[in-house]
This record gives C-alpha cells, structure tokens and sequence, in this order.
C-alpha cells in the first residue's frame, strides 16, 4: 500500500516528466516562455496597431531586479501559506487535546 506522501511525490514526478516530454521538440528560445510574452507576441502578430490601455506603474531596471523582486513575492507568498497551515494544524491538535481534557469521545467535536 502506498503512503499519501510517497503517493504525493510520484505525483509530483510524475508532472515535472510530463511537462518535460511535452515540451522535448519546441525550439530552446520558445521552450518554457511565459505567458506574458506568448501573450504579448500573439497581440502584436494579429493586432499590429494596438496600443495598450494602461502603463505600467514599476518597470524594473533589469532582469536581475524583476527575477529578485518575483523571488520576494514567491517567498512572501510561502511564508503566508506556511504560517495558515501551521496555524491551522495547530489549532486541530489543540482541539484534540481539549476533547481529551474534557473527557468527551474523540468523534464529537468542540464547537467555538
């Protein structure tokens, strides 16, 4: 019988291959593009004079600030997530141990 998190890693093997199989004969410069770009090149191909609706409020100055700054945001955004789960499976366990405490069935739950 497989384990949830050995059934989660082959999962997620098994994603990390697809992706790579289903990109092996796209040309290395469109391999694993953006969809910002895809999206901006397919505008400017069928709609050669369109011009944009709004500006941009922050262009970074280089690659190198724009890749720092989505790194930042990635871990922010892990942090947050990283804290609601711990949170949250601390409060499962405190509402386990207060069913223990009070000496009810471990099937009935405590109601806040």
């Amino acid at each position: 019988m497989i384990t949830t998190a050995a059934g989660l890693l082959i999962a997620i093997i098994a994603v990390f291959a697809l992706s790579l199989w289903l990109n092996r004969g796209a040309p290395e410069e469109a391999s694993f593009v953006g969809t910002d770009s895809a999206a901006t090149e397919h505008i400017e191909e069928s709609h050669p004079g369109y011009t944009p609706w709004f500006t941009s409020v922050f262009t970074p100055g280089s690659g190198e600030i724009e890749s720092g700054l989505f790194a930042l945001q990635a871990a922010i955004g892990a942090g947050i997530f990283g804290f609601t789960v711990g949170a949250l499976w601390y409060r499962h366990r405190l509402n386990g141990q207060i069913v223990q405490l009070s000496g009810e069935s471990a099937n009935t739950r405590v109601q806040r």
